[in-house]
């Protein structure tokens, strides 16, 4: 079975909570962003990622905001389930961005990146940031034309930022215009796939919230879903 769940920003310990009691041996969990774990290439970071290569359980992650994407990058990528990956180990896939992937029969659109708000602090201090978290035109060209590939129709699509109406609609700081702004480019473009593209469900984990939006779209956090259009209301939670 396929399950979905939020940013985890490097947090081993999500893995001892019960919402992952629910999965068994060979079932996928797929991160929507800002996975975290590929970071300073230290002792600690190898002992965690060898920790998820023996769960029973694959884990696939589509990149965020808060990535190190020259490390990111250098994995091998090669070809899984119709679409790019950069193979971390065994066990553990990021799903590169504009990729169709078939997976236990469900046609699954990723597309990773963002805009991070804190972009200009950290510049300004000297903190690590990356011009490759924003995805560029031609990135969102490749996107639009697997998708054209694919008839304009999949069965989810799975994301770290979302739309324009909900980015607006959950933002915590509406009135940020620099940050609006730049999002723009990459919300107007999940814009034009929510009017041209059929699907059954978007899942996406920008806005820290596990909230279902409406029948079409459902924000996730901490909580971990299976990927299928929802049934019912779970509690909001910050």
């Amino acid at each position: 079975m396929i399950y979905v769940t939020g940013d985890m920003h490097g947090s081993v310990s999500r893995f001892e909570e019960k919402q992952f009691d629910k999965l068994r041996s060979g079932d996928i969990l797929i991160v929507c962003g800002d996975f975290g774990f590929i970071w300073n290439g230290d002792l600690q970071e190898d002992k965690i990622l060898q920790f998820m290569e023996r769960q029973k359980y694959r884990i696939l992650f589509i990149d965020g905001c808060h990535e190190n994407f020259d490390r990111l990058y250098s994995y091998p990528e090669e070809e899984w389930c119709g679409g790019r990956i950069h193979r971390v180990n065994g066990n553990v896939y990021h799903l590169c961005r504009g990729q169709v992937f078939e997976i236990e029969g469900q046609k699954i659109f990723t597309m990773g990146g963002g805009y991070s708000d804190d972009a200009e602090l950290r510049r300004s201090r000297g903190m690590r940031w990356w011009n490759e978290e924003t995805p560029t035109p031609e990135e969102m060209e490749e996107a639009a034309n697997v998708l054209y590939e694919h008839s304009l129709k999949v069965d989810y699509i799975i994301t770290h930022e979302c739309p324009t109406k909900i980015k607006n609609m959950l933002s915590r700081r509406p009135n940020h215009a620099d940050a609006m702004m730049v999002q723009n480019s990459l919300t107007g473009f999940f814009d034009d796939i929510s009017r041209r593209v059929e699907y059954k469900h978007w899942f996406f984990g920008s806005q820290h919230q596990d909230r279902h939006i409406s029948s079409k779209h459902t924000a996730v956090f901490v909580e971990v879903l299976p990927l299928e259009v929802p049934k019912t209301p779970f509690e909001r939670r910050q």
